[in-house]
């Protein structure tokens, strides 16, 4: 295969494992092994893997592989997408490059459900020789997510983990979700979806297009990648002790069992708070309005997985 290239994120993953250029000499490697030819690019700053992207796809590159956790995947994965958009819809007849994916994150979310290896050498070896797999990408406010997005606590955690704790891992979502899940004011929020509309004063609202946030932490187990919906999740505030009682069930496959947890599958919702919301899509917050809408573009990425 020809016209590939590999972002790779020097400084992604629990303690910012491997410079630059021990992850370019891996890569060189493992290519030279599979006797195949690629251009290797490091990123610089945020947004930069976009950019990368953008200009493969121009160039008409046929596989792009992201090497970083979710979100250098959503940047990649977002200019692939809009690089067959045609003005606010989806089209697979512009053709576009196929995203491939070397788990370099912390929680890994999309890659973990994707069964991708951890090992890098294995991962850009399944990205070249596996058959294009279509999946949907979600929208929030108008940010495109591959793996899950939401309001509240989840994305007040992804706030917190990014610009205050200097390293990634397990244990700093643990503790900043531990530590504030005793002191989060839940919020009110209006939701319309599919023609209903509830009033609920809830935790965190997900969308998740993906079983899981990371880690093994499942936050919607029934949720598929490529069914053309959203998982929406709405969880209710239950108090300190309630609240508690069900964070294990998130890495046991029962969180859609726990009470004040409901979960429906839409096409489109809109979230409706008395204040601007801060939302997340894949790990990465972003303020918003007081009105999000969610929705999803079903087979919008291509994946070669």
């Amino acid at each position: 295969m020809a016209n590939i290239c590999i972002v790779i994120n020097p400084i992604s993953g629990p303690s910012r494992r491997g410079s630059g250029a021990e992850r370019v000499a891996i890569a060189t490697r493992a290519l030279q092994r599979l006797g195949v030819k690629a251009d290797i690019r490091l990123t610089e700053r945020p947004g930069h893997a976009h950019e990368m992207a953008t200009d493969a796809a121009v160039a008409g590159a046929e596989l792009v592989i992201v090497w970083g956790g979710d979100g250098t995947m959503n940047e990649v994965a977002r200019a692939l997408v809009q690089h067959t958009a045609e003005g606010r819809g989806f089209s697979r007849a512009i053709p576009a490059p196929a995203l491939g994916i070397i788990p370099g994150g912390s929680g890994n979310g999309l890659s973990r459900e994707l069964g991708i290896p951890f090992d890098p050498a294995k991962a850009i070896e399944r990205a070249i020789r596996s058959r294009v797999r279509y999946i949907d990408a979600g929208e929030l406010g108008d940010r495109l997510f591959f793996n899950a997005a939401g309001v509240g606590l989840d994305a007040h955690v992804a706030a917190l983990v990014s610009t205050r704790i200097h390293h990634r891992g397990l244990l700093p979502y643990v503790k900043a979700s531990a530590r504030d899940i005793f002191r989060y004011i839940p919020l009110d929020y209006t939701i319309a979806a599919d023609g209903r509309t509830s009033a609920v004063s809830a935790m965190f609202v997900a969308l998740a297009n993906g079983k899981q946030y990371g880690f093994g932490a499942e936050i919607a187990p029934n949720a598929s990648l490529d069914d053309g919906l959203l998982d929406l999740v709405v969880v209710e505030d239950r108090a300190i002790l309630g609240n508690l009682l069900r964070v294990p069930s998130v890495f046991l496959g029962r969180f859609h069992q726990q009470k004040g947890v409901t979960v429906s599958r839409v096409r489109e919702v809109t979230i409706h708070s008395r204040e601007p919301m801060l939302f997340h899509v894949d790990g990465e917050a972003v303020q918003g309005t007081d009105t999000l809408v969610a929705r999803v573009h079903p087979g919008a990425l291509r994946l070669r997985v």
